[in-house]
């Protein structure tokens, strides 16, 4: 009986709690941040004050723990405070509070971004001049971006997190902390405006995502394995789970972001073996067993002949020779466009044509002087030890050595 009255008179009493803390916290100020200390508006004040003109501190600051916010004789330099009857302008009921200055977890010096580097304070706080209250900017403090586009490899400044961040213990952007992040972070590697290189690099991807040279795995779920678990077995070797990154039907629609390039296959796959894997007929040409790129098929692709233009292979090529690399390399050896254009013997007009007219003829390259130069992949008629006129440097220097 006892445990029974217990409970009626401490249930009452902890609702009762609850609803007061509710109405406490919902009408209390302080429990809203700045905005229910002060009345203020950036926006308003934009074009009538400098940044510094309030935030004082900020120009001369070499550390984010000291006192950045303005205070009250800070706005005494523009609003008259002796009127004690117009407190109400910017202060609530009394709410006579010092402003909250969030407690920073970065190292970050303002003297110098701002002093030496001339950066403007809206650069790293977007938005910062269209709202009242700075949290409702775009961008009320710089994010990763903002910060990469300075302090990456490229520029060499510092780039290393512990740089910036005081501690690194767990330090993850806030949508990686998410339950399904595991399962949902192929799609954002996909966005286009995709910056996962900011931390990543692909050692990154390999840490789970084994990938192979070649495709031997049948469309079924028994032949697909998890990262690292389990091995593929009787092999020890560690195979991905392409459905972490491909979809079953990949076979059949890689070819659409393969020629979009919305991927970097090669993060993963050697091109020219594992493309040759399918894309090889028994003659040992790029074909998938004779079914050829639909390009490859239409009339007058390729028209070999001095003066015929090369057909619409060297209009592709123009446009996109890396895609035509990627069957048409063999191993980083010379292409295979030079089994029909070479120039053996330096006779103009004598070899299909790749070059427009005066190609680089005002240019002294490094085929004077070097013999791994790479025009020599094509002109084997000269070298830099033949004499003027010879070959392909009669192109220039004329048979008798003159221009």
């Amino acid at each position: 009986m006892k445990i029974k009255y217990i409970y009626i008179f401490v249930l009452p009493l902890v609702a009762a709690v609850f609803i007061f803390s509710a109405f406490f916290v919902k009408n209390d100020p302080l429990q809203t941040g700045n905005k229910g200390i002060i009345k203020f508006s950036h926006k308003t004040h934009n074009g009538n004050a400098a940044c510094e003109d309030c935030h004082v501190a900020v120009p001369t600051s070499t550390s984010l723990s000291d006192s950045l916010m303005p205070t009250h004789d800070n706005c005494s330099t523009c609003h008259d405070v002796t009127d004690k009857t117009k407190c109400e302008k910017c202060h609530y009921d009394n709410v006579y509070k010092p402003l909250i200055q969030t407690k920073a977890e970065l190292t970050f010096d303002h003297s110098f971004h701002i002093g030496k580097q001339k950066i403007k304070c809206e650069t790293c706080h977007k938005g910062i001049f269209d709202v009242d209250y700075a949290e409702d900017a775009v961008q009320p403090n710089p994010n990763m971006e903002t910060c990469y586009s300075c302090h990456s490899n490229k520029t060499g400044t510092v780039s290393a997190c512990e740089g910036c961040h005081t501690s690194t213990a767990d330090l993850k952007p806030q949508s990686h902390k998410s339950n399904d992040f595991l399962h949902t972070h192929k799609f954002a590697a996909k966005e286009f405006n995709a910056n996962c290189i900011m931390c990543h690099d692909n050692a990154s991807c390999q840490e789970c995502h084994t990938s192979t040279n070649m495709i031997t795995e049948k469309n079924t779920p028994n032949d697909f394995y998890q990262p690292y678990s389990p091995s593929n077995p009787g092999s020890g070797v560690k195979q991905q789970q392409i459905t972490r990154v491909h979809d079953l039907n990949w076979r059949f629609t890689h070819g659409i972001e393969a020629k979009g390039k919305t991927s970097e296959c090669q993060s993963c796959h050697q091109i020219e073996t594992f493309c040759a894997s399918c894309h090889q007929s028994k003659q040992g040409d790029f074909s998938l067993g004779g079914i050829e790129p639909a390009s490859h098929l239409e009339p007058g692709f390729m028209i070999i002949g001095v003066g015929t233009g090369g057909g619409e292979h060297a209009t592709l090529a123009r446009r996109d020779i890396e895609s035509c690399a990627a069957c048409h390399d063999v191993q980083g050896g010379d292409p295979v466009c030079i089994q029909c254009h070479t120039d053996p013997d330096g006779i103009k007009g004598t070899n299909p044509k790749t070059h427009p007219a005066n190609y680089m003829h005002d240019v002294h390259g490094d085929w004077h002087t070097s013999q791994g130069s790479i025009c020599f992949n094509c002109h084997t008629g000269s070298s830099p030890s033949s004499p003027a006129g010879v070959g392909f440097c009669g192109y220039c220097h004329g048979a008798n050595g003159g221009h």
